[in-house]
């Protein structure tokens, strides 16, 4: 599927002569920075100097374990699991569906293609051209920085248990998320064919739709799929809030420590990811038109199943009541107030969130790369040129750790850190989750604001989480830039 979805968060460039000692040097500074954020997370967390483990907790683990083997498949829990299954497919396939609407307009209106005029410009110039790019994408910054949960949390005190609660927490967010990896496919496919159209005096809409939509079709409904995957588990974590489904009853079963039950909804919830990903990895793999075709065709018939299974009431995001209500949480969120222990105190809090993100990427990405080479397979393109490369070291006599050590992960190593750091952008977000179900960070003390109505407390919350999102972003593209 062209360069694929990796590529949009590790490309490789190759290094001009004589930059590659400063490369290294960078490189270095980065690996030693990244080895002492994580000592320094794990210092924080109490590690070596407090008790982690709380020794009355293994008698439960065991138990949650062992009911692994033995889930609840009564008849009535079976209903029960499969309903809650079609409502948290529901919510997924609409929220996947209005986010790719959001992303194909914003993914446009946030390129670097729809922007300039006519060829490329060559160094300077359009500075009102380049204000309405970086504007853009500040913008786009702004709903994709903010945790889908965080979003159901604010929609449930205007909308109510309504089903566009969960619908909107998914699209918001992940809209903002699919623009920008849009704006980037558009952007890499927009050479020679619609530079030529646009010289020639074709405007962008059509050139956009004769030289690039036809080329970055199978990229733009591959990552719909992939953003499918996402939304299933988002809808799960909805659903521990409110919005049904799987994650409520994920909810309900853990508060009542019915692991037979809970076991039963973490299989059908294993299953669904399963097939979707099965779908998508289908499409990245053979994108053809064929398979773009059904794939859009069976798209549209979960919206509409879906639409038919939850029957949101569209009209009621335009009612009077809805209007006063949004007025009223925005007049009492501004301004922005500091919590009970001040703006130290969120300070602090900003800085357990970003320690979280370190340590679940350190260990997440430890356990990846191990899996991923059991799991990778030699017959792809990239796989025989990595195991073309082994077995001429393997000529030489050199043992298999050897191999690994000195020319099967240099190979990787670039892409494997650019790819982590990416995800710990995401993975920022997702302390909020951890934090709103007690963990800490910005999340929990959201949760505490959240249940106490303060409103101004959750305003500054809100924009330490976008601040740290920010920060820890323009970090990791940095970083991703010395890597390459």
């Amino acid at each position: 599927m062209g360069r694929g979805l990796t590529d949009l968060t590790a490309r490789e460039v190759g290094p001009r002569p004589g930059d590659e000692r400063p490369r290294r040097s960078g490189r270095r500074a980065w690996l030693v920075l990244a080895i002492a954020g994580v000592a320094w997370s794990l210092w924080s967390a109490g590690v070596g100097r407090d008790e982690l483990v709380n020794p009355g907790g293994w008698t439960l683990l065991s138990r949650f374990w062992r009911a692994a083997l033995h889930p609840e498949l009564s008849a009535e829990f079976l209903r029960v699991t499969w309903k809650a299954s079609l409502t948290t497919i529901a919510f997924a396939v609409l929220g996947t569906a209005l986010s790719v609407a959001i992303g194909l307009v914003g993914g446009v209106l946030v390129s670097e293609t729809w922007w300039r005029r006519g060829r490329p410009p060559r160094g300077g110039g359009q500075a009102g051209v380049r204000l309405g790019w970086y504007a853009g994408r500040g913008l786009s910054g702004l709903p994709r920085g903010i945790h889908e949960a965080v979003w159901g949390l604010f929609l449930v005190n205007i909308l109510g248990r309504d089903p566009m609660v969960g619908i909107l927490a998914i699209a918001i967010p992940f809209g903002a998320i699919t623009a920008k990896v849009y704006a980037e496919l558009i952007d890499e496919s927009a050479q020679g064919g619609h530079d030529a159209l646009r010289s020639a005096g074709v405007g962008r809409v059509s050139a956009l739709a004769y030289a690039v939509f036809p080329r970055t079709l199978p990229d733009l409904v591959s990552y719909a799929f992939y953003r499918l995957e996402c939304s299933i588990r988002s809808a799960v974590i909805l659903g521990m809030i409110g919005a049904g489904g799987l994650g409520l009853e994920l909810n309900l079963t853990f508060q009542s420590l019915r692991y037979r039950e809970m076991w039963t909804l973490i299989y059908a919830l294993v299953a669904i990811s399963a097939l979707s990903d099965q779908w998508g990895a289908g499409l990245r793999r053979r994108a053809s038109v064929r398979r773009v075709r059904v794939s859009l065709v069976a798209g549209a018939g979960l919206v509409v199943a879906s639409f038919l299974q939850l029957r949101p009431d569209l009209g009621r995001l335009f009612t009077r009541q809805t209007r006063m209500l949004l007025a009223d949480i925005a007049g009492a969120s501004w301004p922005p107030a500091s919590p009970a222990d001040g703006w130290t105190g969120l300070f602090q809090r900003s800085l357990g969130t970003i320690e979280m993100s370190l340590l679940a990427i350190a260990i997440g990405g430890t356990l990846a790369v191990i899996a991923g080479f059991v799991a990778a397979r030699g017959g792809e393109t990239a796989g025989r040129r990595a195991v073309a490369g082994v077995a001429r070291l393997r000529a030489l006599g050199a043992s298999p750790a050897s191999v690994f050590a000195y020319a099967t992960l240099p190979l990787c190593v670039a892409r494997f850190a650019a790819y982590s750091l990416y995800r710990r952008e995401v993975a920022v977000r997702e302390t909020v989750v951890v934090g709103v179900v007690g963990a800490g960070g910005l999340g929990r003390l959201l949760e505490q604001q959240r249940a106490a109505f303060n409103y101004r407390g959750m305003l500054a919350t809100v924009i330490a989480l976008v601040a740290v999102s920010v920060v820890v972003e323009l970090v990791s593209a940095a970083a991703r830039r010395s890597l390459r």
